[in-house]
């Protein structure tokens, strides 16, 4: 049950409406979690500028999406882990490679640690050793795909709190957390 109402289409005013219209546009469909951040035209507008503009950089839509489902799954977000899970398997990843990315791994070793170093910047709130650093380096990411990682961390921290905090309904296919909310 909503904590925070989205704004339906009904209730929406015309700056709400024609963000909408974009976004259906993208979609297909709003998602529940974006009509909540509509409730703040200036916040939806600033997410999805953050979000389109980061989907531009270096990281591919893979790596995204794992970020996304290890992040969801450690803060036990069970509307983002339900909708990256949905997205991911649209940008190619299999159900084991998804069952992975929830644990904090990948089967592609590059991608594993880019998924296990956002996890490592999310539970420590960006407090990372420089071996810990050195890795993802190693692993073949330059300074700016580790830039890009943190701002998708950032993203991600940021859907993840507010899809609890306002306890939207999924309007994906549900998948349930390993572990307790």
């Amino acid at each position: 049950m909503n904590r925070i109402n989205p704004v339906t289409d009904n209730q929406a005013s015309a700056e709400q409406q024609a963000l909408f219209d974009a976004i259906k546009g993208q979609l297909g469909m709003v998602p529940n979690f974006l009509r909540v951040f509509a409730i703040s035209p200036a916040a939806l507008r600033a997410f999805l500028g953050l979000h389109s503009i980061a989907g531009e950089g270096a990281l591919d839509p893979q790596t995204r999406e794992r970020i996304a489902l290890a992040l969801a799954e450690q803060n036990a977000c069970q509307y983002c882990l339900s909708a990256h899970s949905a997205i991911g398997r649209k940008a190619g990843l299999s159900k084991t490679e998804i069952e992975a990315n929830r644990v904090g791994g990948s089967e592609d070793s590059k991608a594993a640690v880019a998924v296990s170093f956002a996890q490592t910047v999310a539970r420590h709130s960006g407090t990372v050793s420089t071996a810990e650093l050195l890795a993802v380096r190693e692993a073949g990411y330059s300074d700016a795909e580790i830039v890009e990682i943190i701002t998708h961390v950032g993203m991600n921290l940021l859907t993840n709190m507010l899809a609890k905090v306002s306890q939207v309904d999924i309007d994906f296919p549900k998948v349930e957390l390993n572990q307790a909310a």
